[in-house]
């Protein structure tokens, strides 16, 4: 029997002799699969896994109905636990609410007591409620303004004098939308994400033609005559101790740019029963303005804020370093880093990304409790409580990221911890800021959303109405008014203004005591 040489493959062949070099080899080939595998598992979730965000996208929208009545299914093993499960309780409905009485009677003739024939008395009734909707009323409303003249310089031949009371000021004088009409379009289109292209063949069904390019020249009018608020709306904002800001892209077909953008910045809170104090002590108002620009460069945040010197609070975009502001950033990207690396690791496995979100639960753990407390209770519990945690918290990233690949997720998540880390615990330093962005990413939501339904802009002018529109909208909103009712005594205040008048009572809390 012959001994034949047997064939190595030529990878085989060509690896080196040196152990430690092939160990070196080894351990980029089992890195690069590591990485690999995360990208995979990050793309499925992506992909096919559910979205963390409170919002519904278009795909929950269609089936909203069955997604909130269908039960959720019992495990078999489940099915033996008993448990006591509270009764739904509906709210009542609202008292000022119009009323129509109804009573349901038997007739006279019932009224007589079948075992005696007497009379029977009242001795109670019961009630109960159903709402009624009432599709929405079109009026004409006629303008009549009669013409006076004198009859004696009539027929004297003098030139005569004609009297007639002026038309009533209006934000499109020679137009027929009135102010409830143009709320009406506005907050269909930048509240509810109506694009005019329905609304026209909404209005078709009351026998009513009305273009969207009409609509589209009655909002640009519209946001003409609003300007005024919203720059007296940005002084008020540039006033304040803390600003939140962020962007996102946005689609405008006249522009050169394939992408430009929808700035947004904001104070205050976005719940009206949860005001932060102010610098001055007052309650910190609420104000969410939206701003489009063409592009991203951070020069833009530095123009919109014209100087401001304040705490500006953000995620870890390098442009808003451009501003005067001084930077916070936001703990809720780093914990964002930190969960997507816990979707790219192995099913049921734990590991370095658990551990972080422990540590910054931890912290939000501390904020839930502070909740509602003075800025100068909030300082001091942060300094003594948070501070420590935060400690911990930088060692701990200090020395892991020592012993793991900067490419892989958890790597990256690491470093944009350690990057942002001076930014990241500047909120201790001070009670009226808040340990993450989401006030801005809140505000921002609501264009989002709307943006799945009309795409895009076709103009840079649109993009610009558009912004001041969803400012108004969304101040309104954050300030607990209802859009509608807000923008209605806007366009109905506006063109009755004298110059030089102040619009104080244009602004949104002012029109809350009404």
């Amino acid at each position: 029997m012959t001994d034949e040489p047997q064939h190595v493959p030529e990878h085989i062949q060509s690896l080196p002799d040196d152990p430690q070099l092939l160990k070196q080899m080894l351990a980029q080939q089992s890195s690069r699969l590591t990485y690999l595998e995360e990208q995979f598992r990050l793309a499925q979730q992506k992909q096919f896994g559910a979205s963390s965000e409170g919002h519904p996208g278009q795909g929950e929208l269609f089936n909203e109905a069955e997604v909130e009545v269908e039960p959720l299914e019992v495990e078999p093993e489940q099915e033996t636990i008993k448990y006591t499960r509270n009764k739904p309780k509906r709210n009542p409905l609202l008292k000022d609410l119009p009323r129509e009485v109804m009573v349901i009677d038997i007739a006279d003739e019932d009224k007589i007591c079948a075992c005696c024939n007497g009379e029977l008395h009242k001795i109670g009734e019961d009630k109960s409620e159903k709402l009624e909707f009432i599709p929405a009323k079109v009026t004409v409303i006629e303008t009549v303004r009669p013409k006076y003249a004198c009859r004696a310089c009539e027929k004297d031949g003098i030139s005569n004098i004609i009297k007639q009371a002026p038309v009533p000021p209006s934000i499109i004088p020679k137009g027929y939308a009135t102010s409830s009409l143009l709320s009406q379009i506005i907050t269909s289109k930048y509240q509810y994400g109506l694009p005019l292209y329905r609304q026209e063949s909404m209005f078709k069904q009351y026998g009513i033609e009305l273009s969207r390019k009409t609509m589209a020249e009655w909002m640009m009018k519209s946001q003409l005559a609003l300007q005024i608020l919203y720059e007296r709306l940005r002084e008020i904002l540039l006033q304040q101790s803390v600003i939140q800001a962020d962007e996102t892209t946005l689609k405008v077909i006249g522009e050169d740019k394939t992408t430009c953008y929808m700035w947004l910045y904001c104070c205050g809170t976005d719940s009206p029963n949860d005001n932060l104090p102010g610098a001055d002590g007052s309650p910190m108002p609420n104000i969410v303005l939206y701003d489009y620009q063409a592009s991203r460069s951070g020069q833009c945040a530095a123009d919109f804020l014209d100087g401001y010197a304040g705490y500006l609070q953000v995620d870890g975009y390098q442009g808003y370093a451009k501003t005067r502001a001084i930077l916070v950033a936001c703990m809720a990207h780093a914990r964002r880093k930190f969960k997507e690396t816990e979707v790219a690791q192995p099913k049921n496995k734990t590991g370095k990304a658990n551990m972080a979100l422990n540590h910054i639960q931890k912290l939000y753990r501390l904020e839930t409790k502070i909740k509602g407390k003075t800025a100068e209770e909030k300082y001091r519990i942060r300094q003594a409580e948070a501070l420590p945690l935060l400690v911990q918290f930088k060692e701990w990233l200090d020395k892991s990221v020592l012993n793991v690949p900067p490419k892989t997720a958890l790597g990256k998540a690491l470093a944009y911890s350690i990057n942002q880390w001076p930014k990241l615990i500047r909120y201790i330093d001070n009670g009226h800021l808040n340990i993450d962005n989401n006030r801005a990413e809140r505000a921002i939501k609501p264009f989002v959303i709307g943006r799945k339904n009309w795409l895009f802009s076709n103009t840079a002018n649109g993009a610009k109405a558009s912004a001041t529109l969803y400012s108004i909208i969304e101040t309104a909103k954050a300030n607990g008014l209802a859009p509608y009712d807000y923008l209605n005594y806007l366009l109905s205040e506006i063109p009755t203004l004298q110059q030089e008048q102040s619009i104080e009572h244009l602004l949104p809390w002012e029109f809350a005591k009404r």
